[in-house]
């Protein structure tokens, strides 16, 4: 585990010493700020427009109004363009560098390399994170959201970002260029994630099955704030598929069956 956690912190600092740490946390920053702000404002005058009209009823929930649209509308969109960037470094600079051979060659196994970096690219998407839920944390300062939903929103786009990270990560590994890795992400995350466009026009057995692969239909019940065991299963059945992919791939680098 030691090993691991050297190659995940190596991966994080290598983040910080190229732009792409940084290009990715300010257009995360400023495209959650702008969005933030539009939800919050829009909220803001459907209250002042029931007041006007004398409206006694309760106020409008900000956990659907403004948590909600904003983690399952936009930012799970913005994190299918921003976290290609993130992985298509991971093993395409390796390879563009001739440094993959003195990594498969040393002490680690398969295992620990894979381990490592996923790590190191999961802490990175772990302060987007961070920087999503300081936003929100302004809600409670102006306004009274519900605390306990916001379990099952943070666990569903920790789930949601991992299991791209896996896949980012294993198509990384297929290339030695770094914009063709993450070309081929962008496309097959966007497929991933209009799967369940399928169920509108299909009701057949494979269009169900189809739209049950989506991202997007997992991710609603924690954009709800609801925690469905099914839904975690298939986000950790696709971080298993991306590592076991992954390491597929670096068996073929080392020749082997």
């Amino acid at each position: 585990m030691r090993n691991v956690l050297a190659l995940a912190g190596k991966e994080l600092r290598a983040y910080f010493h190229s732009p792409i740490a940084y290009v990715v946390l300010t257009i995360y920053s400023a495209l959650c700020g702008f969005f933030f702000y539009s939800f919050v404002a829009t909220y803001v005058i459907q209250v002042f427009r029931m007041m006007e009209m004398g409206g006694g009823g309760p106020s409008p929930n900000i956990n659907e109004w403004i948590i909600r649209t904003l983690l399952e509308g936009i930012l799970t969109v913005v994190l299918l363009l921003l976290i290609p960037l993130i992985t298509m470094r991971l093993f395409a600079e390796e390879k563009r560098s001739g440094t993959i051979e003195l990594l498969l060659t040393s002490p680690l196994t398969d295992m620990q390399i894979i381990g490592g970096k996923f790590l190191g690219a999961l802490g990175l998407y772990i302060i987007l994170m961070i920087l999503t839920f300081i936003y929100i944390a302004l809600l409670f300062v102006y306004g009274n959201p519900s605390g306990l939903p916001l379990l099952a929103n943070a666990l569903g786009l920790l789930l949601f970002g991992a299991g791209l990270l896996a896949l980012g990560m294993w198509i990384s590994s297929l290339t030695k260029n770094q914009i063709i890795a993450a070309a081929i992400s962008w496309g097959v995350f966007l497929l991933l994630f209009v799967l369940n466009w399928i169920e509108s026009y299909s009701s057949s057995t494979l269009g169900r099955t189809l739209s049950y692969l989506s991202l997007t239909t997992h991710f609603d019940n924690f954009a709800k704030g609801v925690i469905d065991l099914k839904d975690v299963v298939y986000y950790l059945s696709v971080i298993v598929i991306g590592i076991f992919l992954t390491a597929r791939s670096l068996e073929v680098l080392k020749g082997r069956p």
